[in-house]
């Protein structure tokens, strides 16, 4: 039986005639730039990223509230941030669509001033940030090794904090992560600056061995211990369902799959940026960053504020597009996201991150909210149309009596 490398070669070479002794020389002269391959929608991993959506705009109207002193907020002053928000329906209409988030109350928000209302977050969302908390906590080492492989796969072993921050929720950190967790494990970190005043850097301070095996290498290692013969570590090429690649473009990944993995933890300053080698060692740090990922999926504007510190060529987005068997670029709300072919079945998540825990406990509290309001809007309708029966019935009976009459 075939492996799933070797599927991979059997398919690239299917009906290719090599015209010499070396089939690959002459294509090879071609910069990696000057590969093109056609983009292709691909539907299911577009759905994925749309059934998340509420959820998402549900997030930001939460960490909104909480964000707030007191956990409490004038319903005006948040409708003012609807924009900002992403909200297409007023604030109003938001919280009677989702109950369950927060409950409203009057107060005067000056001692003289009339009150306005208020709302706050409710005792099941209390419920749930309690739960969140669990869930970090139970997660925390795994919180840390992804804190750690970030640092030991940049070039100096060292990022920024306001990078850091605008990706915590990408690859699942706690908003208090510097704080609490930074401060926890010091032969792993250092702080250096202060966050929020200037520039600030969060440092390796020791590099751990465990860290710096990507997916890709523990695979091959955990494929090898089961059937005991040796296996290399390759990228798993899944191309869409009808799907295909030029000839030259076969040739060139069949060629490129055959060069050895590069790991994105290895020292890789002595590569020429324009190589196949810096090819590979790319595509492997983008496999890993997406593996790291909750949904395995990430912006390609984020990717792109690390292209000093991993070393991103400037058309790196290319790279996905042109390894479409490994990546899928979606632009699903005119946002372009790197997408990680392997990690999905259709529109479903297989490997599921631990931390995606906090994500299904916050869907539960939605979709029960969701619940009560379809069964209220249900006993609503129904009692309308009995109101109208009963109207009608007594029209009937007027009309009856009238004619009597």
């Amino acid at each position: 039986m075939l492996s799933k490398t070797q599927f991979i070669f059997s398919y690239l070479n299917h009906n290719l005639k090599p015209t010499a002794t070396n089939p690959f020389i002459n294509f090879q002269t071609k910069p990696i730039s000057s590969l093109k391959v056609v983009w292709r929608k691909d539907f299911k991993l577009d759905q994925a990223i749309e059934i998340d959506k509420r959820y998402r705009l549900c997030a930001r109207v939460v960490k909104e509230v909480l964000n707030e002193p007191g956990q409490v907020i004038p319903l005006r002053y948040l409708e003012k941030r609807r924009e900002r928000m992403g909200l297409a329906v007023k604030v109003r209409t938001f919280l009677t669509k989702n109950p369950g988030l927060f409950t409203s109350y009057y107060d005067k928000i000056k001692p003289k001033t009339q009150p306005v209302e208020f709302i706050r977050v409710s005792d099941r969302l209390k419920d749930f940030l309690e739960e969140e908390e669990r869930v970090y906590s139970e997660n925390e080492h795994w919180i840390m090794s992804k804190l750690c492989k970030l640092l030991m796969m940049s070039k100096d072993r060292v990022l920024s904090v306001d990078k850091l921050v605008h990706v915590k929720r990408e690859f699942g950190f706690p908003n208090d992560f510097l704080v609490n967790l930074v401060p926890k494990y010091p032969q792993y970190f250092r702080l250096v600056g202060c966050p929020g005043e200037g520039q600030s850097f969060l440092e390796l301070v020791s590099w751990e061995p465990e860290f710096a095996k990507s997916v890709i290498e523990r695979r091959a290692e955990e494929e090898s211990r089961l059937t005991g013969i040796r296996v290399r570590p390759n990228f798993h090429v899944k191309l869409p369902s009808g799907f295909f690649l030029r000839k030259e473009m076969r040739e060139w990944v069949r060629d490129w799959m055959e060069l050895d993995y590069v790991s994105p933890y290895e020292d890789v300053s002595q590569l020429d940026q324009a190589s196949r080698e810096m090819e590979k060692r790319t595509v492997g740090v983008f496999h890993e960053l997406l593996s790291l990922s909750l949904h395995k999926r990430v912006p390609v504007p984020i990717l792109g504020k690390f292209s000093d510190e991993y070393r991103f060529s400037n058309a790196f987005s290319s790279v996905f597009t042109r390894h479409s068997g490994i990546f899928y670029m979606s632009l699903k709300g005119g946002i372009k996201t790197a997408m990680l072919r392997e990690a999905y079945k259709g529109d479903k998540l297989i490997d599921r991150d631990p931390l995606l825990q906090i994500k299904d406990k916050f869907a539960e509290l939605l979709e029960e909210g969701w619940r009560v309001r379809a069964e209220q809007l249900r006993y609503h309708r129904e009692a309308v149309n009995k109101d109208m029966e009963m109207m009608a019935m007594k029209n009937v009976e007027y009309d009856k009596h009238a004619c009597d009459e």
